[in-house]
């Protein structure tokens, strides 16, 4: 598979998971890490609109601010970072993530939304879990107001205010139960 090549101030849906489908989140002090690892090896490279860290699998919305081929190697550092950490905490040695995180550009406005809602809803999406109480989810900190990671202002100028963001949400999750339910 031919890697999408990142472009300065355009925006991908970044993703990975754990090596055959294996957690890389055992707890959440892990996934509170994890946070920590990206803030610290990306923030300055890149500006995030989403991201849903779940037990084996991660997503992320960004825009590339940076320095393409500099965005990549942080990409590299940072997962080498948290997986030597990972590793050493669960005396486990060995690859935590599949080869190379994918990256699939986003080519539109509504596309961007559309993968915003995705990443939010992930949770209900995969184990029927409310995504408005999941903690490790952009969702919540955009709700509260925060800008941990976030670019809280650009995704609500996306969305046209809090009050559209926070309907289109409402409107996939019960889309979403309908169909959960209908299974």
């Amino acid at each position: 598979m031919k890697l999408e090549v990142l472009e300065k101030d355009s925006f991908y849906h970044i993703y990975n998971r754990g090596i055959n489908k294996t957690n890389i989140f055992s707890n959440d002090e892990n996934k509170v890490y994890f946070l920590k690892q990206y803030h610290k090896y990306l923030s300055e490279k890149i500006s995030t609109y989403a991201y849903c860290l779940l037990q084996n699998h991660f997503h992320l919305v960004i825009r590339i601010d940076g320095n393409p081929k500099e965005v990549t190697q942080s990409f590299s550092n940072f997962f080498n970072s948290y997986a030597k950490a990972y590793n050493k905490a669960d005396n486990r040695t060995g690859s935590l993530f599949e080869k190379h995180f994918k990256r699939i550009q986003v080519d539109s406005e509504k596309y961007l939304k559309q993968l915003i809602i995705y990443v939010n809803l992930n949770p209900q999406i995969h184990f029927g879990e409310d995504f408005r109480n999941y903690s490790f989810s952009s969702y919540k900190e955009v709700m509260n107001g925060s800008n941990k990671i976030l670019e809280t202002d650009q995704i609500l100028d996306h969305f046209g205010g809090k009050e559209n963001f926070l309907e289109v949400h409402d409107i996939k999750r019960i889309s979403l139960s309908q169909e959960l339910t209908l299974e």
